[in-house]
């Protein structure tokens, strides 16, 4: 005779089962989000946030500086703002020289 799984049984069985399917749904899901962010940024990278146009890189001391070619909007990276405010006002000055017309 097969006896029949306690209430406690069962609730482990059916949480393990659960636990499974979400750790395969989630690798699934991460694998899908890695795709999409590859694709993403090889759609747009060196491209400007505002208007689609190709970005150059413009190098000023320790800082790279991207302009966009089509509307001169001016981006920095992750850190750059940083290195930017510890210029003294004469360096601060020099950069602002290079992207005005």
């Amino acid at each position: 005779m097969v006896q029949k799984p306690s209430g406690k049984e069962e609730e482990y069985f059916a949480r393990e089962a659960y636990e499974k399917q979400r750790r395969i749904h989630e690798e699934r899901h991460k694998a899908l989000a890695e795709e999409e962010k590859k694709r993403l940024r090889e759609l747009h990278f060196m491209r400007c946030p505002k208007c689609g146009m190709e970005l150059v890189e413009i190098d000023y001391r320790t800082i790279k500086v991207d302009k966009c070619t089509e509307c001169a909007g001016v981006w920095l990276d992750a850190g750059e703002l940083e290195e930017v405010s510890t210029l003294e006002k004469a360096g601060f000055e020099r950069l602002l020289s290079v992207f005005r017309k």
